[in-house]
């Protein structure tokens, strides 16, 4: 039977493979539930680096003299 989910194969250090392991027992949760975690936080992570840049940018190209207020934009 196919899995549900695509899956993909990765190779770790053993200290990084007994991190994730001790994590996942802590949890009571799989390796693999564990892994999927931790990448999807990772993932937010990045999202929120590359959110944070564009806002910085947006910010520096700020003009006050140009920008509606509430009323003009509803």
């Amino acid at each position: 039977m196919p899995a549900k989910n695509p899956r993909i194969n990765v190779v770790l250090e053993k200290s990084l493979y007994e991190s994730i392991k001790y994590l996942a027992q802590k949890e009571g949760v799989s390796l693999s539930m564990k892994l999927r975690d931790l990448v999807k936080e990772a993932l937010e992570i990045e999202e929120d680096i590359v959110l944070g840049s564009f806002a910085e940018k947006r910010e520096r190209s700020f003009q006050r003299d140009r920008a509606l207020n509430h009323e003009e934009v509803w």
